[in-house]
């Protein structure tokens, strides 16, 4: 059964529970990740998020992937194909649409991988935009309870738009 999107207030334990679940994914993919981010919304202090915890991995290969799907399954996580997103692979700690970890993985130095660390840096470094980013969430998590594929995708324009403006001040 569908989740509701709930946003909850930051939590102080999201950057611990993210660090004790990052070394247990360094132990399964032992040498071959290339670098590991806490990325999404509970990556970033203040802001609202649904409580998942959102890894990116960067790898040399995405073609490696298919070595990582029993490692990672042992410590609890699922393979989810997605062909939709040909760039990436997708694991999910816990239940479909319920999930309390997501793990991403992208060739290290994509432009899907510098996006997202874009992102991330520019709502840690400008407050106003992570006070307007935190109200679209609680807006668009009334507007789309039921449906997550609905309320991500509206949030695209504005994630889009701090990309751009991301890319424009380096």
């Amino acid at each position: 059964m569908e989740q509701p999107v709930v946003i909850e207030e930051y939590n102080e334990k999201w950057p611990f529970e993210y660090q004790q679940e990052e070394r247990k994914i360094k132990d399964a993919l032992a040498n071959k990740a290339i670098a590991i981010e806490h990325i999404g919304s509970t990556s970033v202090q203040g802001l609202g998020a649904k409580p998942i915890i959102d890894f990116m991995v960067g790898v040399r290969d995405l073609n490696e992937v298919e070595e990582f799907i029993e490692p990672l399954a042992k410590i609890g996580y699922e393979h989810v194909y997605h062909k939709e997103f040909p760039t990436r692979r997708f694991f999910r700690k816990g239940q479909r649409r319920a999930g309390t970890h997501h793990l991403h993985i992208y060739n290290y130095g994509s432009e899907e991988w510098k996006n997202n660390i874009l992102f991330r840096d520019y709502l840690r470094t400008h407050p106003e935009v992570l006070k307007q980013y935190n109200q679209l969430k609680k807006e668009l998590a009334e507007k789309y309870l039921n449906d997550r594929v609905a309320y991500t995708n509206a949030k695209n324009p504005f994630i889009s738009d701090v990309i751009q403006k991301a890319k424009w001040s380096e």
